[in-house]
């Protein structure tokens, strides 16, 4: 049984949620503020989290950066606000996911799943079993632990959508992705992202692996076509 905190200020919606997913076999705990959250992680160390964008005191993006800075918890969250740009920051933050208010529960279930699905400890498709370290200029990307390292063994933390990104680019080396096949591959399931959300993504991997973000030579932009990884790939 997965074990689900959900951050949201809204009583209707925490007993709702609440009841909805525990018919889904789910162990639910419930926070209503930041303060709470960090609580109940500390306390019952959760599988995922679904957090508002809107809470009193310390707001969803800010708590969302913070959890991600120093953990891979997987976190979708939820927003009253449907401009494209809300979404990047909440991307841009290292949320898995994301869902505007209001939503069919069924729906969050399903995006709730979906994330779990790529953010298990489970090796992805295609994961040579016997070699699963991949290595790639000065990186490794251990796949069963989903961890990337550099060359000192400094690890540097990724969220969900990241490893998935990175793991999909690592597996198709030197070959141009549309931004619709990254998302295909990435997520494999239908998704109603738009196309930024990819964007978003890019940057903060080239914030993280590339010796100069701003100058990428392992994720190439292609104009008109999308995304290359040039950096020759093996395996250890």
């Amino acid at each position: 049984m997965s074990k689900l905190l959900i951050v949201d200020d809204d009583v209707e919606i925490l007993d709702l949620l609440k009841r909805f997913f525990v018919r889904h076999a789910y162990e639910v705990e419930v926070a209503c503020d930041g303060v709470a959250m960090w609580a109940s992680i500390k306390n019952q160390r959760p599988d995922i989290i679904i957090l508002d964008v809107m809470l009193p005191g310390e707001g969803g993006l800010s708590l969302c950066q913070k959890l991600r800075a120093e953990s891979n918890l997987p976190v979708v969250m939820l927003t009253a606000m449907s401009e494209v740009s809300d979404r990047i920051i909440g991307l841009e933050l290292g949320a898995d996911d994301y869902l505007t208010k209001p939503f069919d529960p069924r729906e969050l279930l399903a995006r709730l799943r979906s994330v779990q699905r790529r953010t298990s400890e489970q090796p992805l498709r295609s994961v040579d079993e016997t070699r699963p370290v991949i290595v790639f200029g000065d990186w490794q990307l251990d796949v069963t632990r989903r961890e990337l390292r550099s060359a000192q063994g400094v690890m540097v933390p990724l969220s969900g959508g990241e490893f998935d990104l990175l793991r999909v680019f690592v597996d198709h080396p030197q070959r141009i992705l549309t931004r619709e096949q990254l998302l295909d591959l990435a997520r494999g399931h239908s998704h109603d992202a738009f196309d930024r959300s990819i964007d978003v993504q890019v940057s903060r991997l080239r914030r993280k692996i590339e010796p100069d973000s701003k100058r990428p030579d392992i994720i190439r932009t292609v104009r008109n076509g999308g995304y290359i990884f040039t950096a020759s790939v093996g395996r250890q």
